[in-house]
């Protein structure tokens, strides 16, 4: 139980640290932090829980990154479930904090809610094929980064910055494409409150990012299998 709720809590700052960035700063007149703000944003959410929660649960955060490892041999299935229930909870709870604080500005329209799409949903007008490739290998490198920054023969205590600063470049390539997902949670806190096209299309931010995590922990366990 303290492993979900430390889950609970490190995907709801994940998504009200990363949207909420994007929904209240980016777009600030002459002011806005703009992608290259929400990108370090998001990595800076990943990179202050893996040092606060990485002892407890292992600072997953993202049903993807759970998957990924599981396939690496790095995580019991039994508990791939139960964490990825808390994730999904953590980040709709992240959004509705997100939601209530921005609804108290006068002539706050829901709008997008830096929710992920493609098509006219897309920041750049991307197609979904666009959209499929970039959140699979986005996903891929993320979990290459975690599976080999936080191997038994990786550097100690240097994860939290390799996977942080992962996910900044990560979002720094794929911003203009779909939002950047490469989260299924956090692309389901932001789909639910945003509604219409964001509920249509969130199958994809959970199929790529599942099948770049599959992929990812197949590879890294056979170039660089953990030692028993």
């Amino acid at each position: 139980m303290k492993k979900l709720i430390a889950e609970f809590i490190g995907t709801l700052w994940l998504v009200l640290g990363g949207c909420g960035s994007a929904v209240l700063a980016a777009g600030y007149p002459e002011l806005g932090i703009g992608f290259v703000g929400v990108s370090i944003a998001f990595g800076l959410s990943v990179l202050t829980m893996a040092y606060a929660i990485g002892h407890i649960s292992g600072c997953h955060l993202n049903p993807a990154v759970s998957i990924g490892l599981w396939m690496g041999g790095r995580f019991p299935a039994k508990d791939l479930i139960p964490y990825i229930i808390s994730q999904v909870l953590g980040g709709l709870a992240g959004a509705a904090i997100l939601f209530i604080i921005a609804s108290g500005k006068t002539g706050f329209e829901v709008g997008g809610f830096a929710s992920n799409g493609y098509g006219t949903s897309s920041p750049g007008g991307y197609s979904m094929m666009a959209a499929l490739v970039t959140e699979v290998v986005m996903t891929f490198m993320f979990l290459i980064i975690i599976l080999g920054a936080t191997h038994s023969k990786a550097p100690r205590y240097l994860a939290g910055v390799a996977i942080g600063l992962g996910l900044t470049l990560i979002h720094l390539i794929s911003i203009p494409v779909t939002n950047t997902s490469v989260n299924p949670a956090r692309s389901t806190s932001q789909a639910i409150f945003a509604g219409g096209a964001a509920i249509d299309q969130l199958w994809l931010f959970w199929v790529a990012p599942i099948i770049g995590a599959i992929l990812a922990g197949i590879v890294y366990n056979y170039i660089s299998p953990e030692e028993e």
